[in-house]
């Protein structure tokens, strides 16, 4: 860590406590933000995989009533099941482009971009596939092969809530612009 990010994390400690200043970071931009806990990060991805696995479980007993006395051939249904396992999260991150899908909301969180802490607008409707189809496939794929992931990092969930107050206390607005201090950049 550089010495601004020290020097804001014992503020930070000092003011909120150590839990708070403990998940503290910047963005690229140098802006502050306060991490979610792990727990909140957990809770929120269950919620949002609960939401998609309700939807798309909707999806296809709407489809399989609409089409029971229809005649259409045996494998012809996986076609609407497949479209429904990609679009439902599809669907559903058009709802999520402020970072608060219905997880978020009741956690407190927020997933932004780890760019400057901005909105994902038009990719939230990939960022929720990869919340819910590709995420549980990744977990399986690193159970089987027992190992761990690694990759780059471009959203990141926040504490909404805490980050709010650190950036009302440290003179920092939402859009990152600094009113008492300098940016704590890394």
């Amino acid at each position: 860590m550089t010495g601004r990010l020290d020097i804001a994390k014992e503020q930070v400690e000092r003011a909120f406590g150590p839990k708070v200043a403990k998940r503290l970071g910047t963005f690229d931009n140098g802006t502050l933000y306060v991490a979610a806990s792990a727990w909140a990060e957990l809770a929120a991805w269950l919620v949002d995989f609960a939401v998609y696995l309700l939807c798309a479980g909707i999806g296809f007993v709407v489809f399989a009533v609409a089409t029971r006395n229809s005649a259409i051939s045996g494998n012809a249904p996986l076609l609407p099941l497949l479209g429904l396992l990609i679009g439902v999260p599809v669907l559903y991150g058009l709802f999520f482009g402020n970072g608060r899908g219905l997880g978020a909301a009741l956690t407190g969180t927020r997933l932004v971009r780890i760019a400057d802490g901005g909105r994902l607008g038009a990719s939230a409707c990939w960022a929720m596939f990869v919340r819910t189809v590709l995420f549980p496939l990744l977990l399986v794929a690193m159970v089987l092969a027992g190992s761990g992931g690694a990759g780059s990092v471009r959203r990141l969930s926040i504490d909404d809530e805490a980050t709010r107050r650190v950036r009302e206390r440290y003179g920092v607005s939402h859009s990152g612009a600094s009113t008492k201090c300098t940016s704590y950049r890394s």
